[in-house]
């Protein structure tokens, strides 16, 4: 699943080419990927401006001016398609969808635009989706109201981190930073950098974690975030970014998918274990487990 990084280039690219496009029709070959009403459609849909792009954690919104939003999961394998005289580029899962004629078998919502330009959501295993709601219910669907704070605002302080991880003072500090609820947007890859720019053990339980760290935590959190936003995203193989570049981030990771090498910071060799039930890699030098 991609994690927030590889959402915010997805949302960086259509907030450049979506807003101020006005959407004529909507088709869609499968209702899982397509949850909406025929009247909400025609209603608060057709003729709808686009008025901006955001994302939430990991979840894109397509804002309308007509008070609705398209709130879009991509998933594991969900891409988007843009495609119009002018420009073209797909942002995504990366096969060939991504450049080959659409729609095609795995597209499951092409939204076409006044101008003639249209936006392909694929999807392979059907698993993401577009939801048209009212924008001021957008915050009230269950996951944004159990969602934690956006890790890059500019109100997300080193106190709110420690504020919210009390919350799971009896687990590990990777399986709490992982908890959406307490955070959002961080995955697997981000939890393991993270851990180990800030030197702490990914086992260590939270009500072993002091303030110093959870300073050093919050800053290596930010850094890393915005280091793989800067790169195009992380994944190698499943993401993509707005042009269609593949993310680069792990080219220079210093610890993920890096067991058996050396580390970048002391030398010792990069190990990888299991914690919160996810593949761990850590430096046992620079991160010793305090439990």
């Amino acid at each position: 699943m991609p994690e927030l990084p590889e959402v915010e280039t997805v949302k960086t690219g259509l907030q450049r080419l979506l807003p101020g496009r006005i959407i004529i029709s909507a088709v869609s070959d499968n209702p899982k990927s397509f949850p909406n009403a025929t009247f909400d459609v025609e209603q608060f849909l057709y003729d709808a401006t686009v008025t901006s792009v955001k994302r939430r954690a990991k979840v894109l919104l397509i804002e309308l001016s007509s008070q609705y939003s398209l709130v879009i999961h991509l998933k594991m394998t969900g891409q988007l398609v843009f495609r119009s005289k002018d420009a073209s580029f797909g942002a995504g899962h990366p096969n060939d969808s991504l450049i080959g004629e659409l729609p095609d078998r795995s597209t499951r919502v092409t939204l076409t635009f006044q101008d003639g330009s249209r936006l392909f959501f694929n999807d392979q295993r059907k698993f993401g989706w577009v939801r048209l709601l009212p924008t001021v219910e957008v915050p009230e669907l269950a996951f944004f109201k159990k969602v934690g704070p956006e890790p890059l605002e500019l109100d997300f302080t080193w106190q709110l981190l420690w504020e919210r991880l009390q919350r799971r003072k009896n687990t590990s500090i990777k399986a709490a930073i992982l908890d959406q609820t307490v955070l959002a947007g961080i995955g697997n890859i981000y939890a393991d950098e993270s851990l180990w720019d800030a030197k702490i053990h990914p086992t260590t339980l939270v009500r072993n974690v002091t303030r110093r760290d959870i300073k050093k935590l919050h800053a290596a959190i930010q850094h890393v975030l915005q280091l793989s936003i800067d790169s195009g995203g992380s994944s190698d193989k499943n993401y993509v970014d707005a042009e269609g570049r593949r993310g680069s981030y792990l080219t220079f990771a210093n610890v993920f998918r890096r067991e058996g090498q050396l580390c970048n910071r002391c030398g010792s060799t990069i190990i990888k274990t299991r914690v919160a039930g996810r593949g761990t890699h850590t430096c046992p030098v620079c991160q010793r487990p305090r439990n």
